[in-house]
């Protein structure tokens, strides 16, 4: 467990990777609606987006949890995963389970 400074620091990193990441979420669903109006998507189309939004976005808020000191593991987490190049497609992972 590092200082409190560096939990403060871990804290703020994670909100703000769990805020850019929502943000980017309800963009689609946003997108979603915009293609409704222009009559390219029906509302149970619509209706698919906010569901897998709404799961994508608990899986999220799931991964960013900021109790204790568990949001230095998630910033070193985000971190890791930066400096490889690589992202977390938080939309994917909210696609509904096949059966």
């Amino acid at each position: 467990m590092g200082t409190k400074s560096e939990r403060r620091a871990a804290r703020e990193k994670v909100a703000a990777y769990h805020e850019a990441r929502l943000a980017e979420l309800v963009e689609r669903v946003g997108e979603a609606v915009d293609r409704h109006r222009a009559g390219e998507l029906d509302a149970f189309e619509v209706d698919e987006v906010i569901h897998q939004y709404h799961r994508a976005a608990r899986k999220l808020w799931t991964f960013c949890e900021l109790s204790g000191s568990h949001a230095e593991i998630t910033a070193h987490t985000i971190q890791r995963v930066a400096d490889e190049g690589e992202t977390i497609d938080w939309w994917q992972r909210g696609e509904a389970r096949r059966r």
